[in-house]
C-alpha cells in the first residue's frame, strides 16, 4: 500500500507520492529570480535554505490562477451589470425579470459560497462583498415586487438604493482584482516535494486529501506519460469514480 496527497488544479486531479512530501504550507509572497524558467515563479525561505517555487499550473500549460480568477471576476461584474439592466427594464414596463433574486444562486453567490480564505484582509473583503450582495438581491425584488401597486416608488428604490448597492459591490469586487495576490495566495498551497534531488515547492490549488491504495492498482502506466521534460505521470488511478492524475517525478527547471 502507498499513500497519496491528492490535489486538485482546476477541474483536474493529481497525486504524489506522500514518502516525497515533506510539508503542506499556506502560499506566499515570493522573491522574484531574474532571468527564471518560466515554470518558477520565484523563491521563498524554508528551514534556513532558499528553494525555488514551480507552478504546476504552468507545468501542465494552464492559465495562473491570477489569471483565472481575473477572469471570473470580469464575468461576474458583466453578468451584475447585466441583472441591474434587467431589473430596470422589467420595472419601468411591467414584464417579467427572468433572473434570480436568490443571492446564493447566481454566479457570484456560487462562488462566494464555495470560497474559503484564512487571510483576514481577504476575509474582511469577502464579508463586505457578502453584505452588499445580498442587500443587492433582496432590495431588488422588494422594488420588483411593488411593480404592480406603486411603480413609482419601485423605480425610486432602483433608482437610489439598488443602484447605491450595485456600486458598492463591485466595488468589494474590485477590491479583489486590485488585491489579487494575496486572494490567491489565500487559497493555493505549497507542497514541499523531495525526491532525492534538490528541495522544492510546487504551487497548487487545493489539497484534496489522503488516497491509500496499491501501486498495482494504476491504470494506463506506459511513457506516453511523460508529460514534458518535467512532469512525468506513473499512470491514473480512479478512486470514487474520480480519476487522479498519479506522478512519478517531478523535475525542478534549471
Amino acid at each position: 500500500m502507498i499513500d497519496l496527497i491528492v490535489f486538485s488544479v482546476g477541474e483536474n486531479r493529481y497525486a504524489l507520492n506522500i514518502e516525497n512530501v515533506q510539508r503542506i504550507i499556506q502560499a506566499e509572497e515570493l522573491t522574484n529570480i531574474p532571468n527564471a524558467h518560466e515554470y518558477i515563479d520565484g523563491m521563498m525561505s524554508y528551514e534556513d535554505k532558499v528553494i525555488k517555487v514551480v507552478n504546476f499550473r504552468k507545468l501542465i500549460d494552464m492559465p495562473t490562477y491570477n489569471n483565472e480568477l481575473d477572469s471570473l471576476f470580469t464575468s461576474l461584474k458583466i453578468a451584475h451589470k447585466d441583472w441591474v439592466e434587467a431589473l430596470e427594464i422589467a420595472l419601468k414596463d411591467g414584464s417579467d425579470f427572468t433572473k434570480t433574486f436568490n443571492p446564493h444562486a447566481c454566479g457570484l453567490g456560487k462562488w462566494i459560497d464555495s470560497f474559503t480564505s484564512y487571510d483576514d484582509t481577504v476575509t474582511a473583503i469577502l464579508n463586505e462583498l457578502i453584505e452588499y450582495h445580498k442587500r443587492l438581491h433582496r432590495t431588488g425584488e422588494v422594488a420588483y415586487n411593488l411593480r404592480t401597486t406603486d411603480k413609482e416608488e419601485a423605480l425610486r428604490i432602483f433608482k437610489v438604493d439598488i443602484k447605491n448597492i450595485y456600486e458598492h459591490t463591485m466595488g468589494a469586487l474590485n477590491t479583489f482584482t486590485s488585491d489579487l495576490n494575496i486572494v490567491v495566495n489565500s487559497l493555493q498551497k505549497f507542497i514541499i516535494y523531495d525526491k532525492g534531488e534538490k528541495v522544492f515547492a510546487i504551487k497548487v490549488d487545493t489539497i484534496e486529501d489522503i488516497a491509500h491504495t496499491k501501486e498495482d492498482s494504476f491504470i494506463n502506466s506506459s511513457d506516453e506519460h511523460n508529460m514534458n521534460e518535467f512532469l512525468e505521470l506513473d499512470g491514473v488511478l480512479d478512486l470514487d469514480n474520480v480519476l487522479i492524475n498519479v506522478i512519478k517525478t517531478v523535475r525542478l527547471p534549471s
